[in-house]
């Protein structure tokens, strides 16, 4: 009898020390892991909802609301426009004495039948009646993009004339193209004064000039187009 009890108390002991381990395990596995301030944050970012007060976050359909509309097209255009051909009322302003009135009209018909349709401005087809002679010659330069001076011998002893032509060198002294003088039945010698530092078209030819004329006026509104 002494022998087990003897045998038996060791195995007393050895039972007490495995319930505690056993109890450490327990609560080891019972007990939460703590997470890294980063998780943290992530989770609790991603399982709280925002608030009313915080503004949504910037999706696709957000950031291509916020994308500035393009110009309109008709807009562009319209300035575009406004700054070329079609930003003057004519395209040329024929100058030219009372006495040569119908080939200036043949000149217009012209211009006017071409394939290019040119707006032309005839004095006594186009002024406003009672309106100022002054005013109404300077009116027709100024909307005009190009001044054709059919200069004959009428032309050189109507003082009118001789307005126009120096009013339209005083507008554009330096823009080549704009003024183009059609000498017509005068010699070489006849030619103003004032003109001299500009070539003229030679009206002797069998179209009358009439061809160098618009092609001029074309090379003219190419350049603002």
């Amino acid at each position: 009898m002494a022998s087990s009890s003897s045998f038996s108390a060791p195995r007393s002991r050895s039972k007490k020390p495995l319930g505690k381990m056993a109890d450490w395990f327990r609560q080891a596995l019972s007990k939460p892991r703590k997470l890294p301030d980063s998780a943290e944050s992530t989770s609790r970012d991603v399982s709280q909802p925002s608030s009313r007060d915080d503004p949504p976050p910037l999706g696709l359909s957000s950031a291509l609301s916020r994308t500035p509309s393009p110009t309109h097209v008709g807009a562009s255009s319209s300035s575009s426009s406004s700054s070329g051909r079609w930003s003057k009322d004519y395209d040329v302003c024929v100058c030219h004495s009372e006495e040569d009135l119908e080939a200036a009209q043949e000149l217009v018909s012209y211009l006017e039948g071409s394939t290019a349709s040119l707006r032309c401005f005839l004095q006594l087809r186009d002024a406003t009646p009672g309106g100022a002679i002054v005013s109404e010659l300077c009116q027709a330069l100024s909307s005009s993009h190009c001044r054709v001076l059919l200069i004959t011998p009428g032309f050189l002893q109507d003082p009118w004339c001789r307005y126009q032509m120096l009013q339209a060198l005083s507008e554009a002294p330096g823009a080549e193209g704009r003024t183009i003088p059609l000498m017509s039945g005068l010699t070489r010698a006849a030619y103003p004064a004032e003109l001299r530092f500009m070539y003229f078209v030679d009206g002797r030819g069998p179209d009358r000039g009439f061809r160098q004329v618009k092609e001029a006026v074309m090379r003219y509104l190419q350049t603002i187009s």
